[in-house]
């Protein structure tokens, strides 16, 4: 993990906590960062370091629409230094904080921010998170189907097997290695 991708992802972290946000950050950044992950176009936008900066601003701020100021001007933060192309990395080592959150306190952490697959779903489970958020995939899953009810049962089918098989793993690894 690059330190820059740790400084970002710190900023945000504590400007989150401070403000008592963090839960609405890592919404709005789950959102931000599944809809990267879904829309080609927008990560080639993320991606593009010759794009012209104005253009990618106004772009972003029509895709933030009405997300949390602090995810807004951290994404905006982002493109202008040159760095939108690395929110994966960010994303992952702003869990890590929580992750390292989660350890220090017995409250029950759940994950949401870049959380819009079953494999980001178990990535973060496996990096213990005792619980993740993927309400806005689920709406993003009703709004483009056309048997909602059905594409929503099958998505949640693949959220909880890949949980499952995180609950599994861990299962035998203490079994396997106690101690």
């Amino acid at each position: 993990m690059a330190v820059a991708h740790r400084t970002y992802a710190r900023a945000l972290f504590e400007a989150a906590s401070e403000e008592g946000r963090l839960d609405r950050v890592r919404e709005d950044l789950n959102d931000f960062a599944a809809t990267a992950q879904e829309v080609p176009e927008l990560k080639a936008v993320l991606e593009n370091p010759e794009l012209d900066s104005r253009a990618k601003t106004a772009l972003l701020e029509q895709v933030l629409g009405d997300a949390d100021e602090l995810v807004r001007n951290f994404v905006l933060l982002l493109a202008e230094k040159g760095r939108s192309g690395e929110l994966d990395e960010i994303v992952r080592e702003f869990e890590a904080l929580v992750a390292r959150a989660k350890a220090s306190t017995t409250v029950p952490v759940a994950l949401g921010f870049g959380i819009g697959t079953p494999e980001q779903a178990r990535e973060a489970a496996d990096a213990g998170a005792d619980g993740v958020i993927v309400g806005s995939r689920l709406v993003r899953c009703v709004a483009e189907a056309d048997d909602p009810p059905a594409a929503v049962h099958a998505l949640v089918e693949q959220f909880a097997q890949a949980l499952f098989e995180v609950r599994i793993h861990h299962i035998l690894l203490v079994r396997l290695f106690p101690g």
